[in-house]
């Protein structure tokens, strides 16, 4: 009888230690994923306000842009598990925290935001360290690419369980018992690591610069290197132009469909539907295949996504077109990622994510609150509209740009 690994989808399964990995962060991303739709909805049941949706994804994601300097390096200076290990416990404080102030009523809009930008300080030390780590799992490097693949399919799988369930548990038993499941599920990464039997790590390199001259060192890197900096170039665009579109689901939910914080849900689960099956095609895909041909054609889908949604009045109909939406969206970090991971120098490797969370983290923020103030004007459909033009062009663009650069 085969067993899982022996499948080329889920070949990276043959690492014990990656297997781990997966099982802690499938959990836990789940849990994240609950509190994210929870916050989100607390904040516009309170206010009603798009702009103050897209001041909420600010909340959370740019101190992770800002802080993502001194997170990269550390990465690449200290011992990932033990800073994987700080973040998990920080995280589960917050989580309880958060829980405890929506339980006892203290729904004050600045509080849950100062909750959230502790989490973003948290996720800028947390995701370069748990993505570099990856590399030191997987007992084979041909099986890198799976992993990363993988790993990005438990996201998207939390992404379509995750806010489905979180709709459920917001009904019926409130947002604290979300805040709390997301504290718990904490726990499944700290007894991965628990679990791992890895050799002793080897020491660190440390260069005696400052964290800013080294985080330098990787700028110029990427300057040199074309292949990986015109592609979280453009990475950064699309987060600050197309991904935000998630900031005004909400109000798709509760305006567009007339529904409440299950429809909103079932919204969020259709997107992660998409995510799941694009993220089994790269998973699936053979090695050789070019990474940026799938990543700029996937932007083309994403905006042609958009743009139906936008214009859908039919709700099943628009879950369709969201799925379309995830299908696209995904690739956008997860190829990044790929190509990072699998092409950039070792000594740099922690440093370089630490750019590419940039990328994301400092673009979908600032992003997210000009998409909340365009749609209070235009409204929510209009702005996804144009948000799906853009992802078209941009994608269109991309295409022709990386055929010029990389013709040789």
């Amino acid at each position: 009888m085969k067993k899982l690994s022996d499948l080329h989808l889920f070949r990276a399964f043959r690492s014990l230690n990656y297997t781990l990995y997966f099982t802690g962060r499938a959990v836990s991303q789940f849990g994240t994923y609950m509190q994210r739709v929870a916050v989100v909805w607390v904040i516009y049941s309170l206010t009603h306000s798009a702009f103050l949706l897209g001041v909420t994804v600010f909340a959370e994601q740019f101190p992770s842009f800002l802080f993502s300097i001194p997170g990269g390096v550390a990465a690449d200076r200290y011992n990932q598990y033990t800073i994987i290990r700080i973040t998990q416990i920080t995280s589960i404080i917050q989580a309880v925290l958060l829980a405890i102030l929506i339980y006892t009523g203290h729904t004050v809009v600045w509080e849950i935001l100062t909750l959230s930008v502790l989490l973003g300080i948290i996720n800028a030390f947390d995701v370069p360290a748990r993505q570099a780590l990856i590399n030191d799992v997987v007992a084979d490097p041909a099986d890198l690419p799976n992993a990363l693949s993988l790993t990005t399919a438990t996201a998207n799988l939390a992404q379509l369980l995750g806010p489905a369930a979180a709709g459920i548990i917001l009904n019926v038993f409130g947002a604290p018992v979300c805040f709390l499941a997301n504290a718990a599920s904490f726990g499944a990464v700290l007894l991965s690591l628990l679990l791992m039997k890895l050799p002793a790590a080897p020491p660190r390199r440390r260069s005696g610069k400052n964290i800013w001259a080294e985080f330098a060192e990787a700028f110029e890197y990427l300057t040199k290197t074309p292949s990986i900096g015109f592609v979280i170039g453009m990475l950064a665009v699309v987060s600050l132009l197309v991904l935000p579109f998630a900031t005004v689901l909400p109000v798709f939910a509760r305006v567009t469909f007339k529904g409440n914080a299950s429809t909103f849900g079932y919204i969020l689960s259709a997107v992660g539907v998409g995510s799941v099956i694009g993220t089994i095609f790269l998973a699936s895909r053979k090695p050789g295949t070019q990474l940026r041909k799938i990543l700029f054609c996937s932007t083309i889908i994403m905006g042609l996504g958009l743009i139906c949604f936008s214009q859908a009045t039919n709700f099943p109909l628009a879950l369709v077109f969201a799925a379309v939406v995830g299908i696209g969206a995904v690739s956008q970090f997860t190829v990044c990622n790929i190509i990072v991971q699998s092409e950039s120098e070792p000594h740099l490797r922690g440093r370089v994510i630490g750019i590419l969370l940039m990328a994301v983290y400092g673009m979908v923020p600032l992003g997210s609150v000009m998409v909340g103030a365009i749609s209070q004007h235009l409204g929510a459909p209009a702005t996804v509209l144009w948000q799906g033009i853009i992802g078209l062009v941009l994608g269109l663009a991309g295409l022709r740009i990386a055929s010029y650069l990389f013709r040789q």
